[in-house]
């Protein structure tokens, strides 16, 4: 769809309720679990809180609309909106996926290949010869991740869409890092789309929640199908939390993403630091690729500590940033991929996919970027060994 309104315009008459009986402009919270029929052989069209709700229904209205879906299903976590994916993978049946995406994302699929449930092929899916190879083997399902986490390498989407259509292959991106403010992987070909919602959509540090959408209204429906069947659907409350957070997307990312900007540009010329990992840094190896399929780089970045630098003691001299898991918040978050969030990865899997013990995953949240920048350059200084 190139028709859209613009994201801020959605989010804006998306959150403002339609209530004829009490003239609400903000939408009421629904917690009933169950409602009423007027007749037995007569469905209505909310029946029980698993299936539907009407806060659910907002958001998931929200954000196919984002993203220019057909429909599809909110989920209790991003985890959830990904394993509602896996149902339309059999044993015998070939998945494809990143070597480098979330920790979380790796285990889900390394354990369930492990149980028979399908196999699974991790490779680079930003080489285009390890791309084509792995297309080749006639996968049924394509997890995309760009940018990765937490190597922020970039994937060139519609190429993969492409690549998937001759052995009708699935294709399902993860958009968690930009969210649907920067990019739309359904625009660029990919089937299905999927989010935490924890992160920059709630935006607020204080509800867990998922997404997956469709851009096919047959796709769309089976996705709720089995979101409702295998009882992975977000609550009623945690749906209306999050479309709240949803309502100052654009300002937050925006804010954020200058900062991050500044951020890594200021490390990448501090010899203190070995590499940074932005798309926004034109050095960055998909540097032009992120400008043509995103709409900005973001503001998550990841940096290696140049030898010398103790990483003990650069975490431990942080005032601002705050060390634990997650992204996406008001506050800037940031981690060590190889004891944290990647932790559930068996050690040779993050070493091939370059994730090294001294990386640090950074999510910029709205603090004032001057503060950030000497936060971090004052924590470096202290962790300067040579010194």
């Amino acid at each position: 769809m190139t028709d859209r309104r613009k994201p801020a315009t959605i989010l804006g008459t998306r959150s403002v309720a339609e209530d004829k009986a009490h003239g609400m402009v903000a939408p009421a919270i629904g917690l009933s679990t169950t409602f009423k029929w007027d007749d037995h052989r007569g469905k209505p069209p909310y029946d029980y809180a698993r299936r539907a709700t009407p806060n659910r229904d907002q958001l998931t209205g929200a954000l196919a609309e984002l993203e220019g879906a057909a429909g599809g299903a909110v989920t209790a976590s991003g985890m959830a909106a990904i394993d509602v994916c896996l149902n339309f993978v059999s044993p015998g049946d070939i998945v494809v996926a990143p070597h480098d995406c979330y920790g979380g994302t790796h285990r889900l699929l390394t354990h369930k290949a492990r149980r028979g449930l399908f196999e699974v092929h991790f490779c680079d899916l930003t080489n285009p010869e390890e791309a084509e190879a792995a297309f080749a083997r006639k996968p049924k399902l394509a997890y995309l991740e760009t940018p990765s986490n937490p190597l922020m390498r970039i994937t060139d989407l519609a190429r993969c869409a492409e690549l998937a259509k001759a052995p009708g292959c699935l294709t399902v991106a993860d958009n968690t890092f930009l969210s649907p403010l920067l990019q739309n992987p359904l625009d660029l070909g990919c089937d299905m789309v999927v989010h935490s919602t924890t992160k920059f959509l709630s935006g607020h540090s204080d509800v867990v929640g998922g997404a997956v959408l469709a851009a096919k209204q047959e796709l769309a429906e089976e996705l709720a199908w089995w979101a409702n069947a295998t009882g992975v659907t977000g609550p009623a409350f945690d749906s209306w939390l999050t479309l709240r957070g949803m309502r100052s997307l654009e300002v937050r990312q925006l804010r954020q993403q200058e900062t991050a900007g500044r951020l890594a540009e200021r490390l990448s010329g501090d010899p203190r630091v070995a590499r940074v990992f932005y798309p926004g840094l034109k050095s960055h190896a998909g540097h032009d690729l992120a400008m043509r399929q995103q709409k900005g780089p973001g503001s998550m970045l990841s940096f290696e500590l140049a030898s010398g630098v103790s990483l003990e003691r650069f975490l431990g001299s942080l005032e601002i940033a705050v060390l634990a898991e997650s992204l996406g918040g008001f506050e800037t978050l940031l981690c060590v991929p190889d004891t944290m969030t990647h932790a559930g990865m068996e050690e040779a899997a993050r070493r091939e996919a370059g994730i090294s013990e001294g990386l640090v995953r950074v999510s910029v949240g709205l603090e004032a970027a001057e503060d950030l920048e000497q936060d971090f350059l004052a924590a470096l200084e202290a962790g300067n060994c040579a010194d």
